[in-house]
């Protein structure tokens, strides 16, 4: 049976390169976007090129509200595309950087990060258990800024933190189902994220370099093969592990 994976926020960026990632290792992919469904529609013509089957799903992460009607949807796919009413692994991806100093942090902002990075990763995780296949695999997405401190970064690197703990205890409890769950914690990378900042400003980006033992930022190809190995049988064993992916960075 082919196994079928959830990324949440695949439409551009890291999800969109894990997305192709996990389906050139031959799995069929559900996808999340919040906005761009033109995005995400290019990824599943992307993904049917490889030969594997893709659906894209509007999805809010940190709007636990729609939850409910979110899974509706998915059982409602898993049925229709594939005649199953299960599916095998989960990539908590979605996110967003809204980055501050401390001190000119607002609670708007803070509530925003916590409800996208931590809560919805939650309880979207908890709303999904039911449908994750015994044997599954979660894999979280976190950040290299949870070892290191950068200026401006406190309540993105924190929600980040709760994850890689939240990953332990999801471990734990789901060790029984045969479930293994791990953390994957980039270094900076280029793409849009955060407004592009790491790509686009060439100081920033040649800092980050300087203080990389490979020599240079990384890039979506670095991280993407990575999460999409942990979800085969080649790394059945690795679980409840935080896994930086970051060429060295901040040694």
């Amino acid at each position: 049976m082919t196994p079928i994976a959830i990324i949440t926020g695949a439409s551009r960026g890291l999800g969109r390169n894990a997305a192709l990632s996990i389906a050139r290792r031959g799995s069929d992919v559900i996808l999340t976007y919040q906005r761009s469904r033109d995005g995400a529609d290019a990824v599943v013509r992307e993904i049917q090129a490889l030969g594997r089957r893709a659906v894209a799903l509007q999805l809010d992460t940190g709007d636990t509200a729609g939850f409910p009607s979110f899974v509706e949807r998915l059982r409602a796919a898993l049925r229709d595309t594939w005649q199953r009413d299960t599916f095998d692994h989960l990539v908590n991806n979605a996110g967003h950087g809204d980055y501050a100093l401390i001190e000119q942090t607002t609670e708007a902002q803070f509530d925003g990060l916590v409800n996208v990075h931590f809560k919805g990763v939650f309880f979207l995780t908890q709303a999904l258990l039911p449908l994750i296949a015994d044997g599954g695999r979660i894999v979280n997405v976190s950040s290299g800024l949870t070892r290191m401190c950068l200026p401006g970064y406190a309540a993105y690197a924190a929600t980040k933190g709760a994850i890689e703990v939240l990953s332990a205890y999801l471990a734990k409890e789901l060790g029984a189902r045969g479930i293994a769950v791990n953390t994957v914690a980039p270094g900076a990378i280029e793409t849009d994220f955060g407004g592009g900042v790491v790509r686009d400003n060439p100081q920033l980006n040649q800092q980050i370099a300087d203080m990389t033992a490979l020599g240079r930022v990384g890039v979506p190809d670095d991280i993407g093969p990575m999460i999409a190995s942990l979800l085969t049988e080649d790394n059945r064993w690795i679980n409840a592990q935080r896994i930086e992916v970051s060429g060295g960075q901040g040694l």
